[in-house]
């Protein structure tokens, strides 16, 4: 389910998955929710392009520590592959 950022204060989040196109961020969203799965998303930006590297925005999934390994198997059960840092 979604939280917002309160949900989040004082505690470490981890970094699941970063969408770069808004149907996979809704499809993540979706799948999650129907998981069970508590987690936060918000814009942010990141890099990328291989030769012509630019500053793009994405969104960022996190969930807390005790739901990462709930949500890299639900992530990797359909189809999306967890953000590895």
């Amino acid at each position: 389910m979604k939280q917002d950022a309160s949900y989040f204060e004082d505690k470490s989040p981890e970094l699941i998955y970063i969408a770069k196109k808004l149907r996979d961020a809704l499809r993540l969203e979706s799948v999650l929710t129907e998981a069970g799965i508590d987690y936060g998303v918000e814009a942010d930006e990141y890099r990328g392009g291989v030769v012509f590297t630019s500053v793009r925005t994405g969104a960022f999934f996190y969930v807390l520590t005790e739901n990462l390994p709930a949500a890299r198997e639900t992530m990797l059960r359909n189809l999306f592959k967890p953000f590895e840092g």
